[in-house]
């Protein structure tokens, strides 16, 4: 049995074929198989508060406080994540909400150095101030 030539019906313009022959011919990441994706960092602690700090940096204090929120979730017994959020929270203005987180750290190691000299860069609140009168 002789094959001949393949028949293109007239309705299909001669040139389609040789040009999608060309196309898949000229770029041949369109026939190549996906490559399987690089797998993602695992999130850590570090990780969350580096992108917390870098939150902080660019404005966006939302996202860094739940960012450092999710640090002390992620690990509880950390001193690190709760003198973050006490940081965030003193940088937006908030200083009773910090020295909450301080006291936080503070519960979980009482030496901290990170935790106490937090602590004592902030400014005394008009309750702490009048009940030192």
């Amino acid at each position: 049995m002789a094959y001949g030539p393949v028949m293109i019906p007239r309705t299909i313009p001669r040139f389609i074929p040789l040009l999608a022959a060309m196309l898949l011919a000229a770029s041949p990441g369109l026939c190549a198989p996906a490559k399987p994706p690089k797998p993602e960092a695992p999130i850590t602690v570090e990780s969350l508060l580096t992108q917390a700090k870098a939150a902080t940096a660019k404005g966006d204090i939302e996202l860094a406080l739940r960012l450092a929120q999710s640090a002390i979730v992620a690990d509880p017994t950390r001193t690190a994540p709760y003198v973050a959020l006490g940081n965030i929270y003193a940088q937006s203005g908030q200083p009773d909400f910090a020295r909450n987180f301080y006291d936080a750290a503070l519960g979980i190691d009482p030496v901290d150095p990170s935790a106490l000299k937090a602590m004592s860069a902030l400014k005394p609140t008009s309750t702490a101030a009048n009940a030192a009168r």
